[in-house]
């Protein structure tokens, strides 16, 4: 009863150890979401503009987060200060904050807040002619100017917006905006080590740390020891070809007499 009872134990022992490693490793590791807070809101009728903040992240990994979690019509090229992502229904400006350089803002805008808003020769630097004509030209009463259209403004972001304002000025959101607002959240893989034909891993592209794409992405390794100091092989792993060592001893049986 008691060797069955020792082989439970080892068991057991011998299951949590591997979950602990494989733990350690990443794998088998779920998808986390990360949600932006709504930080800002203008909205006017149809006329709606929704911030967000994404702390800590750049802007080419945020713009790739979001076109991820809904594939854009079209996405303008990365650049590490602003991109867009263009929506059948809204557009996505991706700018870096420059009062905080290390987070990066997310501004959501209905076509009709961009119609009045917007300036569409700032829009070319980013955006093709077709697409600068399919968020301004449908709008009544507006004709001329480059390609057929003009935007109702010179406002250029939230971050810009001190130098180009809006005609609708942002507020700090109530209840009911962040009821109506849309929700910002994408999927946020964690750090997945694939083992390779080295010790050497490479982190998952999608890392919380990772600066931007193409940078160099970050590496563990899996320290295993040589064979120059190892003295025995690893809970897995057998150990040397070296025979094992045992010892021999002896001992006395005393039989109890008769007193």
């Amino acid at each position: 009863m008691k060797s069955r009872a020792s082989w439970l134990i080892k068991i057991v022992l011998m299951l949590s150890l591997v979950t602990s490693l494989l733990s350690g490793c990443g794998i088998g590791s779920n998808n986390s979401k990360l949600n932006y807070p709504l930080e800002s809101v203008s909205r006017e009728g149809d006329s709606t503009s929704y911030v967000y903040r994404a702390a800590g992240q750049t802007v080419p990994v945020v713009a790739e987060q979001l076109s991820d979690q809904r594939t854009p019509q079209n996405m303008s090229v990365e650049d590490p200060k602003r991109m867009f992502l263009v929506y059948e229904n809204e557009l996505i400006q991706v700018q870096q904050d420059p009062n905080k350089p290390e987070d990066t803002i997310i501004e959501v805008d209905s076509h009709e807040y961009v119609r009045r808003n917007y300036d569409s020769s700032f829009l070319q630097g980013y955006l093709t002619a077709t697409l600068i004509n399919q968020l301004f030209g449908a709008l009544s009463g507006f004709g001329g100017g480059y390609g057929g259209y003009y935007g109702g403004g010179h406002y250029r972001g939230y971050a810009s917006q001190k130098t180009y304002p809006p005609q609708t000025q942002y507020k700090k959101p109530t209840m009911e905006d962040i009821q109506q607002a849309p929700p910002m959240t994408v999927n946020k893989s964690g750090s997945i080590f694939k083992r390779g034909n080295s010790s050497t891993s490479k982190r998952s592209q999608y890392d919380s740390n990772t600066p931007s794409r193409g940078s160099p992405s970050s590496s563990g390794t899996i320290n295993r020891g040589n064979s120059s100091n190892r003295s025995g092989g690893g809970f897995f792993s057998p150990s040397g070809n070296s025979a094992p060592k045992s010892s021999f001893g002896s001992g006395k049986i005393r039989k109890r007499g008769r007193r």
